[in-house]
């Protein structure tokens, strides 16, 4: 399970960089791979079969061969696939002119969709521009038919790159704009804990001031409060400084926040979600008094953020299990439901905002999240958060 919840990881943070993650470069190959045989290596055996040649079609099949093996390499190395299927595919059509040369250079136009997706756009226009170099080939064997055909195919596979690419394009601006907000968000909570533990230290020292002399004991009790609070204060500090970013040059607007997100009412935000038809089991191991208010805030909205997720993207779901356990050094959370994902939630097609907050919350207290969908049906999110807060 810990591997799996790896390799999830690993494929949103290479989506998140605009690369194909190992298992999407698979699956494009596979695809890819699948589309040229059943195109390509049918054309070749039906024009082989009326040539009679069986020397000329064994070797046309081989280019066929190489170009499927070339295009294992297509999402690391694009340009150098390209050329090569460009060669390899000009030779099986003047082997077999039968061939249009369209279908021959099949898998030239793939990887030029690729290239096109994955690279700087200059570099993309240059390949599409040698792409176009074989249009008086085509022109020369099918008429203007075939040049139309062939330099319409080219300019739809480089146009479909293009497509995804701006799509990638969003999709990373979406990913920053919702770390910006979060962080935003962390640093307004922060501020108002801050100012509740300070106000706290405040009265705490007028108390010790005032009976110093008469009540020693007293006092020096406010005074360890204080000391309490101002450890607390410090935390929180920290955070809101690892939160904090260059000013934008918008102002920002405090907003008026219920006090006290905690752990200790999950009972409450269990009930808001069962008021909407959904079952809520909620499992406790471990005292959550005394963590640190920072951690605390994270792990409390990191459940809030999953169960919301739960109601929104897991279609079909009607029971949510939430698990808290805290350890002497870790608060572990567990949130699993019983639905079908939706797609808004894969890494490899939505940005997933709730997901990006709950990574984003955790990585500021030195913690970790991980989600992903179950084997056997259910969308799981699992969370590890250190007891002592941001390293």
């Amino acid at each position: 399970m810990e591997g799996s919840r790896g390799q999830q990881d690993d494929a949103f943070a290479a989506e998140a960089r605009g690369e194909l993650s190992p298992r999407t470069a698979r699956a494009l190959w596979a695809g890819s791979a699948g589309l040229v045989l059943a195109v390509l290596g049918t054309s070749v055996l039906v024009a082989g079969a009326e040539h009679g040649r069986r020397l000329l079609v064994a070797v046309a099949v081989a280019l066929v061969l190489a170009q499927v093996c070339a295009l294992r390499w297509q999402a690391r190395a694009p340009l150098t696939v390209l050329a090569a299927n460009t060669v390899t595919g000009i030779a099986a059509w003047a082997l077999l002119p039968a061939v249009t040369l369209t279908g021959a250079l099949l898998a030239a136009q793939v990887t030029l969709c690729v290239l096109s997706a994955t690279r700087p756009r200059r570099v993309s226009v240059l390949a599409l521009a040698a792409m176009c170099l074989p249009a008086a080939a085509a022109s020369a064997a099918g008429g203007p038919a075939g040049l139309a055909v062939y330099l319409l195919t080219v300019v739809l596979a480089w146009t479909a790159g293009q497509w995804r690419r701006a799509q990638q394009e969003r999709t990373r601006a979406e990913m920053r704009r919702a770390v910006v907000e979060e962080r935003a968000r962390i640093a307004r909570e922060v501020h108002d804990v801050v100012a509740h533990t300070l106000s706290v230290m405040i009265v705490q020292a007028g108390a010790a001031d005032d009976v110093f002399t008469e009540r020693p004991d007293q006092a020096r009790q406010a005074l360890r409060a204080i000391e309490t609070g101002a450890r607390s204060a410090l935390g929180e500090l920290r955070l809101m400084l690892r939160a904090f970013r260059p000013d934008t040059g918008e102002d920002v607007v405090a907003e008026q926040r219920a006090p006290g997100p905690s752990l200790a009412r999950l009972d409450d935000l269990a009930d808001t979600v069962r008021a909407t038809g959904t079952t809520v089991h909620v499992h406790r191991e471990g005292a959550t008094d005394g963590l640190p208010t920072v951690v605390d805030l994270a792990a409390y909205r990191i459940v809030q953020e999953a169960l919301t997720n739960a109601l929104r993207h897991a279609v079909g779901a009607d029971e949510v299990s939430v698990r808290v356990t805290v350890e002497s050094e870790w608060v572990r959370i567990s949130v699993v439901d019983n639905g079908r994902t939706a797609s808004t939630l894969e890494p490899a097609t939505g940005v997933g905002r709730g997901l990006v907050g709950m990574r984003e919350r955790a990585r500021l207290v030195g913690g970790s999240v991980h989600a992903g969908p179950l084997p056997a049906g259910g969308f799981e999110v699992t969370a590890r958060l250190p007891v002592g807060g941001a390293p």
